[in-house]
């Protein structure tokens, strides 16, 4: 008896290639962080962080099929498993949609990040005929591993990655990281004063 054929790489999308081109063009970006580190952390610390997020504390996300997607995919990579918060607890997609409203958020990098949703839900419609967020998880994760056979693919989720552990670790001010939680459950001590709305890092800057 034959074996199933494995299902062929996925090509990208001519819209998300597009994206992918720009933001790989940008002159100063988290691409040349991911691909020349591996210390995604440290990302946290540099002057990238978004510092007017405590500006908006109240932004929802939006309640369209984008998010519902990146929001799942922030799920699968980040799930709540018993084992320490995952990304809905850390409050993951409201952070990142907090600070693509940033004025200085790349352009580039928002719209590279929100083609990837996209792709998804067509790879997963043509698959099994529902959109990503329907998915259970082994779906989930042979569609998300069949992306990163990708350049592109596999830099989006890096990005995505790289935004779920500032979520993590970033000071609540920012959007992320509710009441410390991410610091609790990592035994870390982030260190005093903690900024406050008053004193964010593009506020200080404008002083």
């Amino acid at each position: 008896m034959r074996k199933p054929r494995p299902a062929p790489d996925p090509r990208p999308p001519a819209a998300f290639r597009a994206a992918h081109a720009a933001w790989q063009a940008q002159p100063v970006s988290r691409r040349r962080f991911l691909k020349g580190t591996g210390a995604l952390l440290s990302g946290l610390m540099l002057p990238w962080l978004p510092g007017d997020l405590a500006a908006e504390p109240g932004r929802n996300v939006p309640a369209d099929p984008v998010w519902a997607t990146l929001a799942a995919v922030q799920e699968h990579l980040f799930p709540d498993d018993g084992q320490g918060p995952g990304a809905r607890r850390i409050r993951a997609a409201a952070y990142l949609h907090q600070a693509m409203a940033l004025p200085r958020f790349p352009p580039a990098e928002r719209d590279f990040l929100l083609q990837g949703p996209v792709w998804l839900d067509d790879l997963a419609r043509e698959r099994h005929g529902v959109p990503f967020p329907v998915l259970d998880s082994d779906r989930r994760e042979s569609l998300l591993r069949d992306v990163a056979r990708s350049e592109a693919g596999e830099n989006w989720l890096s990005l995505v990655l790289l935004y779920l552990f500032e979520a993590l670790l970033t000071a609540p001010v920012y959007g992320g990281n509710p009441d410390g939680i991410g610091w609790q459950w990592l035994a870390h001590n982030p260190g005093f004063p903690l900024p406050t709305a008053a004193n964010t890092y593009d506020r200080i800057l404008k002083k």
